[in-house]
């Protein structure tokens, strides 16, 4: 029996992404942003539970990939495209309806990020590349920020430059060849996880003075980061 709790919790993470999608699709992204939260709560869980009960399998290890494909991928994909359809009616002479097709190249990228992710044996303990989740969070906190910020969050979040460039960016570093520390506490010293202590210290403090809009800088410091650490295991 316990071997398929985790996949239930899977299941759930997937269900709210089919949720998160309808949504999107009414043009309701706040309620999106707020779904996107709960996959990503059952994303954490499934992998958590399965190891404290010592329930991995291969199809729970398929089924959170598909699952992730459709809350990681094909939602954060679905949020540009209702984005970058807000943004006016034509971007460098083509139709705005037609530019916003180009949102759902993060949708491809996610594609890859998982396929990658499933056969690269690099990837137990950290990550390469930018995890869906974190790049979904990223997208749907915008329109988390335009829902309660000013005019000067319109002006810069609804511009199809900037979500173009966003685009570009999401989609290449979800498969760059980029390592990323993943949060997972093997024990609680700070020597072994001042990375992490740091992050989460740095990220309550950015959701406390800036609210919404701490989420996307949180994603970069994230990376940022993770970089850093790198850098110094390099130079040592």
């Amino acid at each position: 029996m316990k071997k398929h709790i985790p996949n239930a919790i899977t299941c759930l993470n997937l269900f709210s992404g089919c949720l998160a999608l309808y949504f999107a699709f009414q043009n309701q992204l706040v309620y999106t942003a707020y779904l996107v939260g709960i996959a990503a709560v059952f994303d954490f869980l499934d992998g958590m539970i399965a190891r404290v009960l010592g329930a991995y399998s291969e199809i729970g290890k398929q089924l959170d990939s598909l699952a992730d494909m459709v809350s990681f991928g094909v939602v954060p994909g679905t949020v540009m495209f209702m984005l970058l359809q807000r943004t006016g009616e034509s971007f460098l002479g083509f139709p705005i309806e037609t530019v916003a097709f180009f949102g759902f190249l993060i949708t491809i990228f996610s594609a890859l990020r998982l396929a990658k992710f499933n056969i690269d044996t690099r990837q137990t303990t950290s990550f390469i590349g930018l995890p869906t989740p974190a790049n979904t969070i990223f997208v749907s906190s915008l329109p988390l920020i335009l829902e309660h910020g000013d005019l000067m969050h319109y002006a810069v979040i609804l511009n199809p430059w900037v979500l173009v460039t966003l685009t570009i960016l999401l989609s290449y570093l979800l498969v760059a060849e980029l390592p990323l520390f993943a949060l997972k506490f093997k024990n609680l010293t700070w020597q072994d996880n001042s990375v992490r202590y740091i992050f989460l210290i740095l990220s309550v403090i950015l959701v406390v003075l800036l609210q919404f809009a701490a989420i996307p800088l949180i994603i970069v410091l994230y990376i940022l980061l993770s970089v850093v650490k790198k850098a110094s295991h390099s130079s040592n």
